[in-house]
C-alpha cells in the first residue's frame, strides 16, 4: 500500500508537539534564572546593615545598647531597637534616624526607658526610603 493510502485509511500524527514544550521550558528556566541572579544581588547588597554590639540594664525603667550602621551610599536610615521583658513582651522601644550627611560607618548610642525591668535589647533592624525590610 502506498503511504497516501494509509495515512487515509489511519490518519497522519502531524508534527510533534515536543520542540515547542522543549522551547517554553527553556524560555521559562531562562526567565527563572534570570529573576533568580536579580534577587540574588539585590538581596545580598542591602542599602544599610546594623548590629547590636552590646546592651546594659541601667535600671527597672532603663536600659542602654550600642548599635553599629553601615550604610553603603549617603541615605538617611531609620533603626528600631527594643527592649524585652523576661516574658519576651516589649518594654520599651526606640527609633534611631541616621541622616544622610553623617558617616556612612557609625556607632551608635541609644538608650531606652522601659515599662519595666527589661532582660534584653533587640535590635529590629534599619530601614532606608527605598528598602523598607530590616537589615
Amino acid at each position: 500500500m502506498t503511504e497516501h493510502i494509509l495515512d487515509a485509511r489511519y490518519g497522519r500524527t502531524g508534527r510533534s508537539r515536543r520542540p515547542l514544550i522543549i522551547g517554553l521550558v527553556a524560555v521559562i528556566a531562562v526567565a527563572g534564572l534570570g529573576w533568580l541572579l536579580w534577587a540574588a544581588v539585590i538581596g545580598s547588597n542591602p542599602p544599610v546593615t546594623s548590629r547590636l554590639l552590646a546592651f546594659k540594664v541601667v535600671s527597672e525603667t532603663q536600659v542602654t545598647a550600642t548599635v553599629q550602621v553601615d550604610r553603603s551610599k549617603s541615605v538617611e536610615a531609620t533603626c528600631r531597637v527594643q527592649a524585652k521583658a523576661a516574658d519576651f513582651s516589649i518594654v520599651g522601644e526606640l527609633t534611631l534616624t541616621v541622616p544622610a550627611d553623617s558617616a556612612r560607618h557609625q556607632t551608635l548610642p541609644a538608650t531606652l526607658t522601659t515599662q519595666r525591668t527589661a532582660t534584653s535589647v533587640v535590635l529590629v533592624g534599619c530601614t532606608t526610603a527605598d528598602s523598607h525590610r530590616p537589615h
